[in-house]
């Protein structure tokens, strides 16, 4: 729908498109430029429209923008004028909806080019979400005039009365403005800014130790990026210098709401702490270099950075009943130093063969100080236990090799080795090695026939699984987490395609195998199962006519065990997740010479299951979780002449969601936790648009 940001929009949109349109009377005597003989003129390509939507929908809105029932006017389009040694062209998206893109570039070859781009993308994740929350400021959550406290949701007489629907979204727009100067042939300079900003509502979980409220938690942030290099082009090679940094602002730093439970004395309102704000910058220098005698290319980058957060702390609590102790320190005052190193080496050492070296270093070095801590457990508890922040670091090396080989015309042998090694501070694994071997066979035995087979395995060691640090974190010492575990990993994937010469058609079969298998593991994650084929069909039936078909399944299947006890093994879960697509479709042109048609289809469902066998009772199995969206699309365009056409489309998509974990479960279904009442996705929605185009300018 049509709003203040899509009227400015396109008022910008008119401002850009301005010196378009008189871009034949500017005067280019001036611009310089040996390289870049341009033919003079203006070509635009614009559409005007609109699209009625049948339903509000979440799902179907989200990143497109049609989130609500209605009719929304739209702008599409795009545009170029060039004069002797000049160019400039722009794009126009969704103008009058909130997913809207307008992008403007140009310069003058072999001197200088330019852009700028705003982007919006909107998230909408529930619209059926209720609360009995009002948001005051911008980091506060109030509870209604009269509200009745209770230890159970059940006890809260005004909840049905006081709840408030409330969408779960938010918005995510980007400015970017660069451009580049070449003084030379031989040097360019490049600046590039992007500022990024996030707000809306998303949900976050507060608790009152026996208690919880799922929150509707506005949040606010801001990322600004700027991006300066310098390169040199030598004849065969390239040495570029960098500067990068990242900064990221939260307008919220700390989050308070007010109690709906019976609260503890002095928690009336209780606080939390939100994503503090940080910085990043990084100097880099890359080069690389090529050797047309030897056949080799070699290129080699080296950064270094660092990540500052300093923040000011919350307190403990905001339990003036509570006397905590003070804070260590008024901030964190965190620093991470980053270094990174790549080298990579590619040489044809034969005409018939070609191996490639590389090695990468990433280093992670956490300088924070430690302190003392003692923590208030959700404005209730002085936790008594003296804790120290953790300043996690890592050390990580990866070696490669790989080679090809031309056995002779038509086949090519492949092979390659990984290395990988990873070293950590604090952690229960402090020092982990990985090797992979694989090789791979490429395969055409004639013209029309194609045929890749790759396949290799992976083996995960790890030197110690400290025990010692696991039950310090309240663990069993059994357990293993899955990414610091010994694995060893099995993969193949097999890839033909068929493409006779004697008819157009083109058909492709895919498959996927993975298995995962964690021997040394007792509880944790045990194994894991992955196959997966796809299959494709095209066929050109004439100059102005296609179809397509396309089916594929994909298989996942884990197993883990767990205990109950807080000893051995005693139970096991498995999850088995099966996903199936199909599409199909065709295409008509220039039917009577000026009606093109085009017909789209895809279905796809999926299916979860979660088995649980019990130390004690029998096997137990969870609702099975699913989804199914069908989508259908028929699109008619009709060009009346040269310049002018018109184009008709709709759309019709359905989603239907079980999900156990919210199905049934309002605001006041459990009696310990105060929801938002999300339900689960079931939703169809009907899209007609029609819109008209014209062609502006020389074709």
């Amino acid at each position: 729908m049509i709003n203040n940001k899509s009227k400015l929009l396109l008022a910008l949109g008119t401002i850009a498109l301005a010196p378009a349109v008189n871009a034949q009377a500017v005067d280019t005597s001036d611009w310089a430029c040996e390289y870049c003989p341009f033919e003079k003129g203006y070509q635009g390509d614009y559409e005007v429209g609109a699209t009625s939507v049948s339903d509000d929908s979440a799902y179907f809105g989200n990143a497109t923008g049609y989130d609500e029932k209605g009719t929304y006017a739209n702008v599409d389009g795009q545009g170029s004028v060039k004069s002797d040694k000049h160019r400039m062209s722009w794009m126009l998206e969704d103008l009058g909806l909130d997913s809207r893109v307008a992008e403007l570039e140009g310069g003058r070859p072999g001197k200088f080019d330019y852009n700028l781009a705003w982007r919006q993308l909107p998230r909408r994740q529930f619209n059926t979400t209720s609360t009995v929350f009002t948001q005051s400021g911008n980091d506060s959550l109030l509870l209604p005039a009269g509200w009745v406290n209770a230890p159970l949701t059940s006890g809260m007489t005004e909840l049905n009365s006081s709840l408030v629907s409330r969408n779960i979204e938010s918005d995510r727009s980007v400015l970017e403005i660069g451009g580049r100067y070449l003084p030379t042939n031989r040097f360019s300079l490049s600046a590039d800014y992007r500022r990024q900003e996030r707000d809306g509502l998303k949900i976050y979980g507060g608790s009152t130790f026996t208690n919880a409220s799922l929150l509707p938690m506005p949040f606010d942030y801001t990322t600004d990026e700027v991006d300066i290099g310098l390169r040199y082009n030598g004849d065969n090679s390239f040495v570029s210098l960098s500067w990068y940094l990242s900064d990221f602002q939260n307008e919220n730093l700390s989050l308070q709401w007010e109690n709906p439970f019976t609260p503890s004395a002095g928690a009336d309102t209780l606080a939390m702490a939100q994503v503090p704000d940080s910085e990043f910058s990084q100097i880099s220098l890359a080069a690389g270099f090529s050797y047309p005698d030897l056949r080799t290319v070699m290129s080699v980058s080296a950064s270094m950075g660092q990540i500052d957060q300093n923040s000011a702390l919350s307190p403990y609590t905001i339990n003036p009943l509570i006397a905590a102790d003070a804070l260590p320190r008024s901030s964190l005052n965190g620093s991470i130093d980053t270094t990174n190193f790549a080298l990579s080496v590619t040489s044809r050492i034969i005409d018939k063969a070609r191996i490639r070296l590389s090695y990468r270093y990433d280093e992670r070095d956490n300088s924070t100080q430690p302190d003392t801590w003692n923590r208030v457990i959700t404005d209730l508890i002085v936790s008594g236990d003296l804790e120290q922040n953790i300043p996690y670091s890592f050390e990580r090396s990866l070696f490669g090799i790989s080679g090809d080989y031309d056995l002779f015309s038509g086949l090519r042998l492949s092979a390659g080795y990984d290395y990988k090694k990873v070293d950590r501070d604090f952690q229960e694994v402090a020092s982990q090695d990985e090797n992979t071997g694989w090789g791979r066979v490429r395969w055409r035995p004639a013209d029309t026939l194609e045929i890749d087979l790759r396949g290799g395995a992976a083996k995960r060691d790890v030197d110690l699984y400290d025990e010692g640090i696991a039950a310090s974190h309240g663990q069993n010492p059994l357990m293993r987490k899955y990414n610091l575990a010994y694995r060893y990993r099995q993969f193949g994937e097999l890839k033909v395609t068929w493409s006779p010469l004697a008819a157009p058609v083109s058909i492709t079969v895919n498959t996927l195998y993975a298995d995962d298998d964690y021997q040394r593991s007792s509880i944790g994650l045990i194994s894991g199962e992955e196959l997966s084929y796809t299959t494709d069909f095209s066929w050109s039936f004439s100059e102005t006519g296609s179809l397509y078909v396309n089916y594929g399944a994909d298989g996942l299947e884990s197993v883990q065990a767990g205990s109950e006890f807080f000893g051995d093994p005693d139970w096991r879960a498995t999850n088995d997740d099966d996903f199936t697509t199909i599409g199909a479709g065709f295409r008509l042109q220039q039917i009577s010479d000026n009606i093109d048609l085009q017909l789209d289809y895809s279905h796809s469902d999926g299916k979860s299951k979660i088995n649980v066998d019990p130390a004690s009772g029998s096997p137990d199995q969870f609702p099975d979780l699913t989804t199914v969206i069908d989508y259908l699309r028929l699109s008619l365009g009709y060009q009346r002449s040269e310049r002018l056409g018109f184009n008709l489309n709709i759309s019709y998509q359905k989603f239907d969601a079980d999900d156990w974990a919210l199905q049934g479960v309002a605001p006041g279904t459990i009696p310990e936790v105060l929801s938002l009442g999300a339900l689960p996705y079931d939703e169809d929605s009907l899209w007609i648009g029609i819109g008209i185009r014209y062609t502006m300018g020389s074709k």
